[in-house]
């Protein structure tokens, strides 16, 4: 999956604030799982809030999206922190 993917993947779960398991993701979004596990994983903005248990299968794990703050301030200069 390209990066390219990853904006549609972040607006979903900024609509789902409980989170999404990647499988519900892959679902909504008719993509292949594999392939929105591997771009969350590169999103450095989603975390794993929970696991879900599912019967006669390992849990699956909540996938959430951090929602900035209105009120952050972008930096005035560049540089490295």
């Amino acid at each position: 999956m390209s990066k390219s993917s990853h904006p549609i993947i972040r607006k979903m779960l900024h609509q789902y604030h409980d989170g999404l398991t990647s499988l519900e993701i892959a679902e909504r979004l008719e993509l292949k799982p594999d392939s929105v596990r591997n771009a969350l994983g590169d999103m450095p903005d989603t975390y794993i809030d929970r696991w879900k248990p599912i019967a006669h299968e390992p849990p699956h794990a909540v996938w959430c999206a951090v929602v900035p703050p209105e009120d952050c301030p972008r930096p005035t200069t560049k540089g490295n922190i």
